[in-house]
C-alpha cells in the first residue's frame, strides 16, 4: 500500500474549513492542500497582508480555490472573539477548524496577562474552538484538529495547578494541546463532530523564528537532513483532518525513526497526555481564564 500523501485527501467540495497561522509553513502547506481539492478555506491569521500573499500563492496552484481571509491574533481574546464572530456571520458551518498557529522561544505575556506561549498555542485555539463550536456541531461530521509536538513529552502541567507557569513553557503548551484534544474529544461524543490532533516531526518551518540560535539552527538543521519540509510536515495535520478513517482521540505524526521523518501514521502520547485528571482539570481552568464555556452548546447539540 502506498504511504498516505495529499493524492489521499478525498473531493473536499462544499466543506469549510478555518486554518489558524495559514500563511506560512505548516499552515500553508495545510491550507493550500484542503483549497486544491475543493475545500472554501479561511486563513485566519494575525498579519492579513501576509494572508493575502499566501492567498495569491494558493491561487497559482488551485485557481478556483475558494479562499477567505480573517484577522485573527490568538494573544488576544479580544481579538479572538471578533474573529469568530466575523467566521459564525459569513459561514452557517464549519467543517475542519485546524488549530496550527504556534510559537516557541517568545518570552512575556499574552494581551490578557498569560505566559505567551501557553496563551497563544493553548488558551487561544481553546478560546477560537469554544466560540466556532455551534458552528462546528452544525456541520455533518466536523473534524477539530490541533497540531501538537513532539516536544510535548517534555512538558509538565500539574493537575491542582494546571495554568501554572513553569519548566519549558513551550513543551507544557504542546503537552497541553493535547490534553485539550482528549478532553474534547471526550465531550463530544454524543454530537457529530470529533477532535484529533497531529505533529510534523522535524519539519523546516517558521515556528522557530524567535528561538535563540542555540536551539534554532540545530531543529532546522535537523528538519533539512530529513529532507521534512512544511509540505510533508503538514501530512499529518492532513490526514487526522481528511482520512474517513480516522476516528475521534486518534494522533498522527511521521511513523519514521524518533517520529522525526516518514509518512503520517496513528502515533502514540505520552502517559502524561493520557491523564484524565490532568485533562479535566486544564479544562476547568482554560474556561476560568478564557470567559468561554463549551457545555451548553454541546449539550444543546447532541444527538
Amino acid at each position: 500500500m502506498n504511504p498516505w500523501n495529499e493524492t489521499h485527501i478525498p473531493d473536499l467540495s462544499g466543506r469549510i474549513a478555518v486554518v489558524t497561522g495559514a500563511n506560512t509553513g505548516l499552515g500553508f502547506e495545510t491550507a493550500r492542500a484542503l483549497a486544491e481539492h475543493g475545500a472554501t478555506v479561511v486563513l485566519a491569521c494575525r498579519d492579513t497582508d501576509r494572508a493575502a500573499a499566501a492567498a495569491d500563492r494558493i491561487a497559482r496552484t488551485a485557481p478556483d480555490a475558494a479562499i477567505d481571509i480573517q484577522a485573527l491574533d490568538l494573544a488576544a481574546l479580544g481579538s479572538i472573539r471578533l474573529a469568530a464572530e466575523a467566521i459564525r456571520g459569513r459561514y452557517a458551518h464549519i467543517d475542519l477548524l485546524i488549530n496550527n498557529a504556534g510559537v516557541t522561544g517568545l518570552s512575556g505575556t499574552t494581551a490578557d496577562g498569560f505566559e505567551i506561549q501557553f496563551g497563544i498555542n493553548h488558551l487561544g485555539h481553546f478560546a477560537l474552538t469554544g466560540l466556532l463550536l455551534e458552528r462546528l456541531l452544525s456541520a455533518p461530521a466536523a473534524r477539530v484538529v490541533t497540531v501538537s509536538s513532539i516536544g510535548h513529552r517534555f512538558g509538565r502541567i500539574r493537575p491542582e495547578a494546571p495554568a501554572e507557569s513553569s519548566g519549558n513553557a513551550y513543551a507544557k503548551s504542546k503537552l497541553a494541546n493535547l490534553l485539550f484534544t482528549h478532553e474534547l474529544d471526550r465531550r463530544l461524543a454524543h454530537t457529530p463532530a470529533s477532535a484529533l490532533a497531529a505533529h510534523p516531526g522535524g519539519a523546516s518551518t517558521e515556528v522557530f523564528r524567535y528561538s535563540p540560535a542555540v536551539f534554532r539552527l540545530p531543529n532546522l538543521a535537523i528538519a533539512r537532513l530529513f529532507g521534512r519540509t512544511p509540505a510533508m510536515g503538514a501530512l499529518p495535520t492532513l490526514r487526522a483532518a481528511t482520512d474517513p478513517k480516522a476516528v475521534g482521540g486518534q494522533y498522527f505524526g511521521p511513523c519514521g525513526l524518533f517520529e522525526i521523518q516518514g509518512y503520517p501514521e496513528v502515533v502514540k502520547a505520552s502517559a502524561h497526555a493520557h491523564d484524565r485528571e490532568r485533562q479535566r482539570g486544564l479544562w476547568e481552568a482554560s474556561e476560568a481564564l478564557t470567559g468561554v464555556r463549551f457545555g451548553e452548546v454541546i449539550s444543546s447539540r447532541g444527538r
